[in-house]
């Protein structure tokens, strides 16, 4: 009973194990065998590049070299447009500077010789315009216009001089009729212009507003009347007061309805660095909003106090050693109190040199 239970064990090792290995041939030593089981496969070899015939050197080519794994058929990769050259920042434009009734824009001269104070009809992108001159032709920083310019078509003619006399008396009676209709529609906004194109293919009404209006049926009722395009435009109140104009606290015209059309954020820091005093009163104007100049006068002030000693600060002059009590951005002048004295001298800022603290 045992040998027929070992043999049954036997059995079944057997079968558990795999193939029998074979063999080694007859003759052959256990280093040859060793061998054969450490060979691997190679990888196939890469084939040499020809060179290219003599005829690249008759055409013109760049002699090289061609695998001869690509075919010969294989389609040629679409040449790559070449990028547009990016203009250089700083570069400059000439321009003629001009006044519209939407205000002050630079326009291409388109070659023709205009000075200032000379009426022109320039091409606004909405249609024609009539403009009066600023500036003659001069070079312009192109980071501070719009490539590229809207141009000038001609210089204006007494024809149409009296066209534009004409559409400012039509304009009168837009405005009115318009202001018969918002009362009569009980419509909650203020109408502030009446404007017409240059050709008459347009009538815009600007107004201002608390909230958004519904006019579709004051737009009708215009249309009907005045039988042209009709544009109702709602406007802030900055652009109310650039179009009315007026003069502000120092007496002379207002900044937006004269060379500053577009009035980019004005912030109250810029009134700090200004040295103003923070009340609405002193630094409000006739819109009662900032005043447009704190911001075209930020950067100059910024540049000042950027190398001028701040207040309270130890400086030295050529009278002896002292401190900053006060400072003039627009004069570059600085006040100090000398060491011993009650009352301040006045110095320019490049005659002071600040005394670095101790540590």
């Amino acid at each position: 009973m045992k040998e027929k239970k070992e043999n049954k064990k036997e059995k079944e090792t057997k079968e558990v194990k795999g193939p029998k290995e074979k063999k080694p041939a007859a003759g052959a030593s256990d280093g040859e065998t060793k061998k054969k089981k450490r060979r691997r496969p190679r990888p196939p070899k890469k084939k040499r590049a020809a060179a290219l015939p003599d005829d690249s050197q008759i055409t013109g080519e760049p002699a090289g070299e061609i695998s001869e794994d690509i075919a010969d058929d294989t389609p040629e990769a679409p040449a790559e447009k070449p990028a547009a050259p990016e203009r250089p920042k700083g570069i400059e434009a000439l321009a003629v500077t001009v006044k519209t009734r939407q205000g002050r824009d630079y326009y291409d001269g388109n070659g023709i010789d205009v000075k200032p104070g000379m009426g022109v009809i320039a091409d606004t992108g909405n249609g024609l315009e009539y403009a009066k001159v600023l500036l003659s032709e001069k070079a312009v920083i192109s980071e501070k216009i719009t490539l590229p310019l809207s141009k000038i078509i001609r210089i204006a003619t007494p024809e149409d001089e009296e066209r534009v006399a004409d559409n400012e008396e039509r304009e009168v009676e837009a405005f009115n009729k318009c202001l018969e209709l918002i009362e009569e529609s009980a419509l909650p906004m203020k109408l502030v212009d009446a404007e017409y194109s240059f050709d008459c293919s347009k009538l815009t009404f600007c107004f201002t507003a608390e909230d958004r209006v519904d006019f579709r049926e004051l737009v009708k009722e215009l249309a009907s009347v005045f039988k042209t395009r009709i544009d109702l435009r709602q406007i802030g109140i900055r652009d109310e007061t650039r179009i009315t104009g007026g003069l502000g606290v120092c007496g002379m015209p207002l900044c937006c309805s004269m060379f500053q059309p577009e009035v980019n954020q004005i912030t109250i820091k810029m009134a700090k660095e200004q040295g103003l005093p923070l009340t609405s009163s002193k630094i409000s104007g006739a819109c009662n909003r900032l005043m447009c100049c704190l911001r075209y006068e930020s950067e100059f002030y910024r540049s000042q106090l950027s190398v001028m000693p701040k207040v309270n600060a130890s400086v030295s002059t050529p009278d002896g050693n002292g401190t900053v009590s006060e400072i003039i951005p627009l004069d570059g002048d600085v006040k100090v109190v000398l060491e011993n004295e009650k009352n301040a001298r006045k110095y320019h800022y490049t005659d002071v040199k600040i005394i670095p603290k101790q540590k």
